[in-house]
């Protein structure tokens, strides 16, 4: 399932005069992580930080990468990113039928919660018929496990204390990687399912936020939730009853809130950070600083997420009112218009300005590492630099330039728009300077407006107020993980979104036909058993997007991390990060 990058490194230069360095110094010090290494000097800890706090502590709503949940939380198996098979989690061993249609999983024995209850193969059942599959609760799970072209979904059965079926209505190929969802608590969360607001809306939706106390959150992965202090830091405590024995090794891992990605380089440079992702604007000052800071830069390929600029292409309206000005939907939801601005992108200048070189251009939604990812050598459509092609477009599509320059449409509307992201993020604050400037090349006012996160995200998924946005998602080798995103009654059909449960209703809501036909084969392709005609099916739905452009992508950036020296047995790579499997990592004594 793939969630939105709250988080994307800075890759702007780094060009902090010694005024502000000497006040950051300060603050630094005033906010020092390494004050909370006294708190357990007898305790081995990790000391991260993160650009912006959790927005929510509930798994089943959350939309957002980096989240708690890879420490909190694991499901009936695993992916090893290195091996790239999926693995025994808390189940420890599954059957499937002959036909492929059922499966029965086994969990481990004596499974406990974090607070000491018993784990069994209700809470299975609780969590995916009570949570992932309930309607009135607006989780991107369940848009995974939709089958077909009616959307099915597998029913969930209790065979005993330890075992648990699902039987699927079709034959589903990412049917195991799916089980991967963390598999939540019904002794803890039952009531509030079953109880309403005076909205008539489950009391779920209101539970474990960032509000709630954190010793009422129940976890059963490697690490329970400690402390947290809002814009300060959230502390994992090792969980006492996690599967693994003796595992962790890692007592307390501390998430740092850290809002300026400068200041967290200086918490690095200064020994209270333990590990900081590196970005191409920081890589040689760091690559210098290897040996006297005892910490070692890591590579692990190109990253598996994307980064694109969308237009809002609802033709809805709210309340009477239409979600886009009706002028520039007109605009937005032309083809041509769509493709002439991807032709007006510069992205060779974005990776030589902004990622310094450390970057690639971007043309699919499928990651690079996928077996099923189509290069452009073998039919995908690209849209290198070009402003005679943009403009030829433009005037295919009605529009003009005026004595001044400025672009007109066939009516005489001056072609203008506001391109927001999220403030704080510094490469996506650059690259929306970029677009803002190569637009204006071709007669296009774009208003540049950053927005704090959680702002920024109630426009692009719930006000539904915005004209163009700039953003991320996260990748893996799964394409049918796009499914939240591809089909268009699901969470993540940010470009043309669906209200979602418990959000206000949209009139005159529309799917064009090319939205349906990549719906239609990434169902096919779930289907599909025979990889060559998977590849054939995912190749064809990346022409389809490439064609009509609802995300234009921008840069694949590359996987980058300094790590310190005592941190052992970390197996970094792009697909699972530098701590996928947390729970091995061990921290010397040096």
């Amino acid at each position: 399932m793939q969630r939105i990058f709250s988080l994307i490194p800075n890759f702007r230069r780094l060009r902090l005069p010694l005024i502000l360095a000497t006040i950051t110094a300060l603050f630094v010090a005033a906010c020092n992580p390494s004050n909370f290494r006294s708190e357990a000097a007898e305790t081995s800890q990790l000391i991260l930080s993160q650009l912006s706090d959790p927005k929510t502590f509930n798994y089943a709503l959350s939309q957002e990468s980096p989240n708690i949940f890879p420490y909190t939380f694991e499901g009936l198996t695993t992916l090893n990113p290195v091996s790239r098979e999926i693995e025994p989690a808390l189940a420890e061993s599954w059957e499937m039928s002959e036909d492929g249609l059922e499966f029965v999983f086994r969990l481990r024995e004596n499974l406990k919660w974090s607070d000491g209850k018993p784990l069994t193969s209700d809470d299975v059942v609780f969590s995916y018929n009570k949570i992932f599959f309930n309607e009135e609760i607006p989780t991107d799970v369940k848009d995974g496990l939709k089958m077909g072209e009616k959307g099915l979904l597998p029913k969930v059965e209790k065979v005993d204390e330890r075992r648990v079926k699902f039987i699927l209505p079709e034959p589903f190929r990412p049917f195991l990687q799916n089980m991967r969802t963390p598999i939540l608590p019904k002794h803890a969360l039952q009531e509030s399912v079953e109880k309403k607001d005076s909205e008539g809306k489950p009391l779920f939706l209101q539970k474990w936020n960032v509000d709630t106390p954190v010793n009422e959150i129940v976890t059963n992965g490697p690490y329970k939730l400690g402390r947290y202090n809002p814009t300060q830091r959230v502390v994992f405590e090792r969980n006492p009853y996690y599967w693994k024995k003796d595992q962790p090794f890692i007592n307390k891992i501390n998430w740092e809130i850290v809002e300026s990605q400068d200041t967290s380089l200086l918490q690095f440079r200064s020994g209270s950070l333990d590990y900081i992702g590196v970005t191409p604007d920081y890589f040689s000052l760091l690559k210098r600083e290897e040996e006297r800071g005892n910490f070692k830069i890591e590579y692990g390929g190109p990253a598996t997420g994307t980064s694109f600029v969308f237009f809002n292409l609802n033709k809805g309206s709210r309340n009477g009112k239409p979600l886009v000005n009706p002028i520039k939907s007109k605009w937005f939801n032309s083809k041509d218009f769509r493709q002439a601005i991807a032709y007006a992108i510069d992205r060779e200048t974005m990776i030589n300005n902004t990622y310094r070189g450390l970057g690639k251009t971007q043309n699919s939604p499928i990651s690079v590492q996928s077996p099923y990812y189509l290069p452009p050598e073998e039919g995908l459509k690209v849209y290198d630099y070009s402003l005679e092609k943009s403009r030829e477009l433009l005037k295919k599509a009605g529009f003009k330039p005026n004595s001044q320059g400025q672009l007109l449409d066939k009516d005489g509307n001056r072609v203008r728009f506001t391109l927001l992201t999220n403030s704080g993020n510094k490469i996506r604050e650059a690259m929306g300077a970029q677009i803002k400037s190569d637009l204006s090349k071709i007669g296009i006012q774009v208003d540049f407006t950053p927005l704090a996160w959680n702002t920024y995200l109630d426009k692009i998924s719930n006000t539904l107020d915005f004209e163009m946005s700039l953003l991320g998602l996260t990748g893996g080798l799964e394409p049918n993980d796009g499914a939240n995103v591809w089909k268009p009654e699901a969470g993540l059909h940010m470009f043309n979104q669906k209200p979602q449960a418990g959000q206000k209703p949209i009139e005159g809501w529309e799917v064009s036909d090319w939205e349906k036909e990549i719906a239609r084969l990434y169902v096919k392709a779930a289907q599909e058993l025979d990889e060559e005609k998977v590849k054939e099916i995912y190749a064809e739905t990346q022409k389809i997007t490439q064609e009509n452009l609802p995300f234009i992508y921008l840069v694949n950036s590359l996987s980058l991390a300094a790590m310190r020296n005592k941190i052992e047995d970390t197996k970094f790579n792009a697909i699972g990060g530098a701590f996928w499997n947390i729970d091995e990592v061990k921290i010397s004594e040096q």
